[in-house]
């Protein structure tokens, strides 16, 4: 099917287009108990690896090996997707590591403007 005929049947019919989503997942191995599961252990294992430099190391070393391995899971993630989206591991782990990038610069522009507004 075209991606237009399914937008359409999202649209029209979201049940039934849930239904059929959870069933391509079920079919490659994936439960929704199971997939809740993994996401929270991955959203963990995401969220400690930034922080892990630090407990070892301080200045810009830690700052360093933090963007490697936030990189690194971030390329990781992108590339365990592809069991489900059927796109390559380079195209997706590449695609995961640019909003992640984006998402941290984003971040740290915003940081700069309110800690500049509260004198921080």
């Amino acid at each position: 099917m075209t991606r237009g005929v399914e937008a359409r049947e999202i649209d029209e019919i979201p049940d039934e287009e849930r239904e059929e989503l959870a069933l391509i997942y079920e079919t490659k191995g994936l439960e929704s108990a199971q997939a809740a599961g993994t996401s929270f252990v991955l959203f963990a294992i995401g969220a400690i690896l930034p922080v892990l430099p630090f407990l070892f190391l301080s200045g810009t070393p830690a700052v360093v090996v933090s963007a490697a391995l936030s990189a690194l899971g971030l390329f990781g993630i992108g590339a365990l997707i592809t069991v489900f989206t059927g796109r390559g591991a380079w195209f997706s782990g590449g695609r995961q590591v640019a909003i992640g990038g984006a998402a941290a610069a984003l971040t740290y522009l915003v940081g700069l403007a309110v800690g500049g507004v509260v004198g921080v």
